[in-house]
This record gives structure tokens, sequence and C-alpha cells, in this order.
């Protein structure tokens, strides 16, 4: 689509990074670029579950040990801490953690709601992380009862300001929690640190003891982040030796596909080994102060038949001391049958091990695993959103690029809507499908106008189906047209960046490549059953100034004939008339109208013009 606008300048759209602060977007001059990124700071989801009353599950024995490696959701293991915790388990917004999986710590609620939505500057307590009760008694100083972690500010986040802190409290036999432990934020480590904290008191030797974590910050949003990892209570501790005979899985492992995420099976299938990606790979990290010596397996399955299409086993790898080492093996193409509609491949590393602590498995943290959905969509992104990206100007545009390995059919497209500053459920916006010419976007192909609406869940798609798909041949572009002052917010995934190269965006005349946003934003187009038939032709060349004269004194005169629908708006967004034209007719009276600045929008079925258009009587 060719938006004409004689003012091509007054369409600049600016980029920001997450990890800058409300104070910093509330104070500072904007910076002119290409796309914005914001932060998640405004939540649409259900609130957290309260934590208070919440019935305890039974008492834990030591050893007490969780590295977060045994939950399979965001959440915390109930099994070793309260329900209803703010922490965010994750294995993505940190790269030097101990083990596969860390608990951040950050202003937002369990379901990414801020804990303060009416002053984005005030600053309280913010996430709280509730070890179950913990049987103490009959332990005394002579044990040498120690609690140990490792604890990081930053990583993939935003640095903790000189104000914030985290905090670890014990309750001690009198139902009261004291502070034995503050990390303040402007003496913060950017790298995993461990901490070893001594329980000496004989109040904290009951049959009930707790400790918990603390963070205190900005309660606006995913600001003043902090990291835990490889939580560890027990008896016969020693500061002087912190070691724990322990190799544990850790990064995430690398992409099955070369270039998506996600792709639809019927297109994987036509060249399924230029697909794959050459290798795939992670690490492991050894906690202990010697060597070890063991074994890696990796093995490629169908997770819904569990059948196995590749095996590896690797034999006596040598990990030193104190040390990480990178573990990968080489893809061959599963031979997956032609008449399947969907398949999920599951990737999994597993080590053979003789991990031990006394009475405790650590076996979980041997075994890492990711997941590529081969069904009908397109994705770049892993699925979780660590950013937001808008346009933050009326007729701004921007596209994301997929190319097909045979011509086949759009249905429509799956958008990660997140909400920022204001509920906007409802304003419309125009999602759009281009072709491609010299790789960028060209014409429209199709379109759709939608009112934004929000996923019930966070990190959740909506669906935005054409009313009847689409034909395409090869490559082809999905984005949005914003046309409201408010402007529509798309998840953004920094931890993929295998979109990066592949965004384009539009000021107003011309498409460009953008450069700077270094990760993939969460837009899905999936494939549907049946088209209208291939798009051909080329598209008309259409001038800027579509509706003249401007400024106009109440006859509005346009030369496209094929024009059928023009909608006039305020310079607020609001909708102030709309028409449907004659064939033929190219002028319109809008004297009616007041003085002032509006938008035209205009369409003649298959694309979209817009222009500025000043009133003056």
């Amino acid at each position: 689509m060719e938006v004409a606008n004689p003012n091509r300048n007054i369409f600049n759209i600016s980029i920001q990074f997450l990890c800058i602060g409300v104070l910093l977007l509330l104070q500072c001059k904007v910076t002119f670029a290409q796309l914005r990124l914001v932060p998640l700071e405004e939540g649409y989801y259900e609130q957290e579950i309260s934590t208070e009353n919440v019935l305890r599950t039974g008492v834990v024995s030591l050893p007490f040990f969780d590295d977060f490696s045994t939950t399979k959701t965001a959440a915390p293991d109930s099994r070793y801490w309260l329900p209803g915790s703010g922490v965010y388990v994750n294995n993505t917004l940190s790269t030097t953690q101990p083990s596969r999986n860390i608990a951040t710590f950050d202003g937002l609620s369990v379901n990414g709601v801020p804990y303060n939505l009416v002053n984005p500057l005030g600053q309280g307590y913010t996430d709280t992380l509730t070890s179950q009760p913990i049987n103490l008694s009959g332990k005394s100083v002579s044990d040498s009862v120690y609690l140990s972690f490792y604890w990081m500010a930053k990583g993939l986040g935003e640095l903790p300001d000189s104000s914030d802190f985290l905090s670890v409290e014990f309750l001690n036999r009198n139902n009261e929690w004291t502070n034995v432990w503050n990390q303040n934020g402007f003496e913060a480590d950017t790298l995993f640190t461990q901490k070893f904290i001594k329980i000496s008191d004989p109040l904290y030797f009951h049959g009930a003891f707790q400790f918990r974590f603390r963070s205190y910050g900005r309660g606006s949003g995913p600001y003043d982040t902090w990291h835990l990892d490889y939580v560890y209570l027990d008896t016969k501790r020693s500061v002087r030796q912190p070691f724990i005979f322990d190799v544990a899985t850790r990064k995430p492992i690398s992409p099955f596909l070369k270039t998506y995420s996600a792709m639809p099976l019927r297109q994987y299938l036509v060249r399924p080994a230029s697909m794959i990606s050459d290798s795939v790979n992670t690490d492991i990290v050894n906690h202990f102060n010697n060597f070890n010596i063991l074994t890696s397996t990796f093995t490629l399955t169908d997770e819904r038949s569990g059948k196995e299409y590749q095996r590896n086993v690797q034999r006596s790898i040598y990990v030193e001391s104190l040390k990480s080492k990178p573990l990968g093996v080489k893809l061959t193409a599963p031979a997956i049958a032609s008449t399947a509609d969907s398949i999920n491949l599951v990737s999994r590393f597993f080590l053979t091990t003789t991990d031990s602590i006394p009475n405790l498995s650590l076996k979980n943290n041997d075994t890492i695993v990711s997941r590529v959905t081969l069904k009908d969509y397109f994705a770049f992104d892993d699925g979780s959103a660590e950013y937001g990206v808008q346009v933050n100007q009326k007729l701004g545009r921007v596209a994301t690029r997929y190319v097909l390995t045979k011509p086949d059919t759009i249905g429509g497209v799956r958008l990660a809507l997140v909400p920022f500053n204001k509920d906007i459920a409802g304003q419309s916006f125009t999602v759009q499908f281009y072709s491609n010419k010299n790789g960028k976007p060209d014409q429209i192909i199709a379109q759709r106008s939608v009112p934004v609406s929000y996923p019930a869940k966070r990190d959740g798609f909506v669906d935005y189906k054409l009313a009847s798909p689409v034909a395409v041949s090869d490559t082809f572009y999905v984005g949005w047209t914003q046309i409201n002052e408010q402007p529509v917010t798309v998840g953004f995934d920094r931890n993929s960046r295998l979109g990066k190269s592949h965004i384009f965006y539009n000021l107003g005349t011309e498409w460009i490549q953008e450069k700077g946003l270094n990760g993939s934003i969460m837009i899905r187009p999936y494939l549907g059953e049946k088209a209208q038939g291939v798009i051909t032709g080329n598209e008309e060349v259409i001038n800027e100034n579509v509706f003249f004269p401007n400024p106009n004194r109440g006859k509005l005169h346009w030369k496209n004939e094929n024009l059928k629908q023009i909608e006039i708006f305020s310079k607020e967004g609001v909708l102030t008339k709309t028409f449907s034209t004659i064939p033929g007719r190219t002028s319109q009276d809008i004297s009616q109208l007041p003085d002032g600045l509006y938008l035209l929008r205009a369409s003649d079925g298959k694309r979209s013009f817009a222009q500025k258009l000043l009133i003056f009587k």
C-alpha cells in the first residue's frame, strides 16, 4: 500500500529501549528513529493470587534445594514455595545462570499486572518468594545450618536504582519476620554471585521456619530486575566449602529451524534438509571444585507419538572444575510422513552424572528440552514478550517478511497484542498483507480493519482471520497500520533474533528495512485452505496528493475514480464523517465540517490511502 502524505516528516517513529525506566519515559525528550520499543508496564489480565491466608501444604524436611528446574510453568514449584508469588520462572532473562531456569523479581505480578497502576514512579515492595515451612526443630548453632543462593541484578532486564534492594527475611518462632540480608541496587553485581547466610539465632530453630526473598523498587512494570537461582538450605555446611557436586544444563537449546522458530508443516516438507539448522547446541556447568567426566545423550522425538528420529551419545565428556562446557550435535532432517497435518518435535539433551547431595536428587537439572511446532503458522519469536513495539504516529506502518517454499494461501494472522499506558480494546487498526518487490513490501494483497483485542493470558495471541484466504506464490509481508493517536502495541521478543533482519517500516512513501531492533515481532501469519485467486498485475502508482485542494474551503476533490469509501477523522482520531462514493464521482461537499486539521482515509477495495487535510473556510 502507498500511503499518500504531503508531509512525510510528521510520520517519524521513535525507538526507546525497554530498560529505560518510567521516569525517563516521562521526562526525556523523544528520540526519533524507526520503531518505538516500550516496557510492558500496563496489565490487562487477572490479578495475581493473594499470598494472604494461603494454606500451607505441609512441612518440608532438610535438605531444602531448588534451582527452579522442576517447575513446568512460569510459577515456582509449590512443593517448595507458597503459591501466589509474583516471581517469573524463566530461562531467557539471563545468559550466565548457574543452572536451567531462574526466578526473576520485578514490578509485575504473576499474571503480568503491575503492582502500581496509579503512580508510575511509586516505589514499594514488589515480588515476594516465600518458602514452605521447614522443620528446624531440634537443630542448633552447632549443626552449622546455612542458607545459600545465587543472585544477580539486571541480566537482560533493567538495572535496579540506588534506592532499590533485594532482601532475605527469616520467620522466627514468634511468627515475626526479621531481615537478615539486604542487597542495595547501586552496589549490585551484574554477574551471578553466591551468598551464604548462617542461621544462628535460637529463635529460628523451630518446626515451621520459613525464609523469603523480597524485592523493593518501582511497581509500575518490569523494572529494577533481580534474578535468583540455586537456593540451598541444609546442615553441616561451611562457607569454606561452597561447592556442590553437581553438573547442570543451562542455556536454552538453539533453534531447530534455520530461519523460523515455527513454520507450516506443508512448507517444511518441501525441502526439509534446507529448513533445519546444521546443528543444535546448549551448554553445561560444573559446580564442583574438581573435574567431572560424564555422558551426554541427544534425542529428537515426536512429542505426540514418542517416535525417535535421532539419537546421539557423547561419552567421556571432560568438564573442568567450576567451568562451563558447550554441547552440540549435528542435525539430520527427520523423515516425517507427508500425510501428517502437524507435529511437535522435541529436542532433548540429558546427562548421565553422579551428582548428589545426601538425601537429595539433583537429576532434574540434568535435562534440557526445546520444542518446535510444524503446523500451520510461521513464527520468529519464542512465545514470550519482553518488550512491546509500536508505531507512535498515525499512518505509520510495520511489516515482517516471510518466504514460502511453494505457493500457498494465507488465512489470517495471530498477533500478540499487549496493553501499554491504557486499555484501548475496541480501537481500530488495519492488518495488511503485502506482496514482494525487490526485497521490500509492495502491493497490498489483502487487508482487514480490526479492533484491538487482548488475549486472555500473558503471552497469548489474538486471531485475525481474513474473510477469504488469499493466494501467494513466494515472499509476502504481514503487518499493521496505525490509524489513531493511541498506538497499538504488539509483543516484541528480545531473546529470539531470527526475525531481526525481516522487519520493515514505512514513514509514508517508501519501505525501509529496520536494522536497529535486535529481536522478533510476535506476529504469526497462518495458512488457509482456499484462496480468492492469485493476485496479478502491477499496482497503479498513486500521487501523494490524492485529495485536493489543500488547504480546503469546503469542497473536496480526488483523482481516483475507483475510490469506494472515504473516512474523515479529527486530529484526535475521532471519526467525524464517512461516505461511499458514486462511480465516476470525484468530489464531495464537506463545508459542514469546522475549520481544522483532519485525517482522510480512503479505499478502492484493494488499497488504502491516507492524507492530512487542512480545512480553512
